[in-house]
C-alpha cells in the first residue's frame, strides 16, 4: 500500500471563519473554556473533546492567546485542528497545539509558507576555466513581497509543522524557476532536508513529476543535503540518494569538512559531487592546517570518482590555492552574488 505522508500537502491557511476543535481536555480546563463567551459546545465531538468557534481572524488569535497563557501542564498534551466554515473536521488532521501557537506567534512567516510567496535566485559556479557550469538555487523572498531569513523561515517551518511543505514547494520552485531561465547542460544544484523526506518513494514524486512536467532533463540536477540539516540516519540518507540516483539526477553533500559532514562519511554515501565548507576554504591559501584537510577531502573524494567543488570563495588567492590541488568546481561572491538572473552568457 502506497504511504501517503500529510506533512507534504499544501498547507491550508486559517480562515477568518470556522471552529477550533480541542483534545484531550481535563476537568479543570474544561471548566475554563465553558466560562468563556465563544461558543462553545461539545455536540458531535469525542468525550474529551471541545470545539469553539470563531468569526473573525481577530477573534481566532484572541483564542489563540488565552489558550497560549494557560499553564504548560493543561495544555502540554493538548491537541487542536482548525477547521473553516466549509470545512469537514475529517478531513483536518489533528495537530499538537505547540504547533498551532507557533504558527499564531509567527503570523507573517507563516504566511510566506502557505502563500508561497517565494522565488529562486542563483549563484554561479564556475570550472577551472572559470566559465560557468552550474547554478545553485537559493530561497528568496518573491518579488514585490517583504525579504526574509531563509533560515529563519526553515527555523519557523519546523516549530509549525510545516518543514516537509515548505521543503518540497522550494525545491519545485527551482526546479520551475531553472526551466525559465537556464538552457538544457547547465547544472542546476538544489537543496533539500532529509528529516523532510520520510517515504523517499512517495515524497520525492511532486519533485520528479516537475522535473517531467517542465520537460527537463534529470542529470542536469543535482540535489544537495542543506547546511543545517544534521546526518542523524544515515541509512534514511543513503535511501534518499538511491531514489534520486535512480531517476537519473545527482547528489550532493554540502558543508563536508564542518560539523556532521565530516570526511568519514564521504566513503559511505560516496555522493557524486562533494561541496566543501566555506570554513574550510577561508583563507585557506595562508594555513597548512586547512591545506591538509582540503587535501584529504580531494583524495577520499577522487577514490570513489565525486567532483569535489569549493564553496564561499571571496579570494582569488583561496581560488588559485584550490584550483592547484585539482579541486574542478568553485562558488562565492568572487564568482558572483546571488541574483534574480544568471549571468549573461558571453
Amino acid at each position: 500500500m502506497e504511504h501517503i505522508c500529510s506533512s507534504c500537502q499544501p498547507v491550508r491557511p486559517i480562515e477568518d471563519w470556522g471552529t477550533v476543535y480541542l483534545r484531550p481536555i481535563g476537568e479543570m480546563l474544561a471548566r475554563l473554556i465553558e466560562e468563556q463567551t465563544w461558543k462553545v459546545g461539545r455536540e458531535g465531538c469525542e468525550s474529551n473533546a471541545f470545539y469553539l468557534n470563531y468569526t473573525s481572524k481577530e477573534q481566532f488569535l484572541e483564542m489563540a492567546e488565552w489558550l497560549n497563557s494557560l499553564p504548560v501542564e493543561w495544555t502540554e498534551f493538548l491537541q487542536v485542528k482548525v477547521c473553516g466554515e466549509n470545512d469537514s473536521p475529517a478531513l483536518r488532521e489533528w495537530l499538537p497545539f505547540s504547533q498551532l501557537a507557533a504558527r499564531f506567534q509567527n503570523m507573517d512567516m507563516v504566511s510566506i509558507i502557505t502563500q508561497e510567496k517565494f522565488t529562486s535566485f542563483l549563484q554561479p559556479i564556475v570550472d577551472h576555466n572559470e566559465e560557468v557550469v552550474a547554478y545553485e538555487f537559493l530561497l528568496r523572498a518573491a518579488q514585490g513581497e517583504k525579504p526574509f531569513n531563509p533560515f529563519e523561515l526553515f527555523d519557523v517551518a519546523r516549530r509549525t509543522g510545516m518543514h516537509s511543505f515548505l521543503d518540497r514547494a522550494a525545491r519545485i520552485s527551482a526546479i520551475r524557476r531553472s526551466a525559465e531561465v537556464l538552457p538544457r547542460g547547465i547544472k542546476r544544484f538544489i537543496n533539500f532536508l532529509p528529516s523532510s523526506i520520510y517515504n523517499p518513494d512517495y515524497c520525492l514524486k511532486h519533485t520528479f513529476a516537475a522535473i517531467q512536467r517542465y520537460d527537463l532533463d534529470p542529470s542536469d540536477f543535482v540535489f544537495e543535503v542543506v547546511e543545517t540539516e544534521r546526518i542523524i540516519d544515515m541509512p534514511h540518507l543513503q535511501r534518499i540518494f538511491n531514489v534520486y540516483r535512480s531517476r537519473g539526477v545527482l547528489v550532493a553533500l554540502d558543508d563536508v569538512g564542518s560539523g556532521y559532514s565530516t570526511p568519514d562519511v564521504l566513503g559511505q554515501l560516496r555522493p557524486d559531487f562533494v561541496k566543501i565548507d566555506r570554513s574550510l576554504i577561508d583563507l585557506c591559501d595562508q594555513s597548512s592546517e586547512k591545506q591538509q584537510r582540503i587535501e584529504e577531502i580531494v583524495q577520499i573524494s577522487s577514490s570513489f570518482g565525486g567532483t569535489v567543488l569549493a564553496e564561499g570563495i571571496e579570494r582569488r588567492e583561496e581560488y588559485e590555492f584550490c584550483r592547484s590541488r585539482g579541486i574542478a568546481l568553485a562558488q562565492g561572491y568572487l564568482f558572483g552574488r546571488p541574483a534574480a538572473e544568471p549571468l549573461a552568457m558571453a
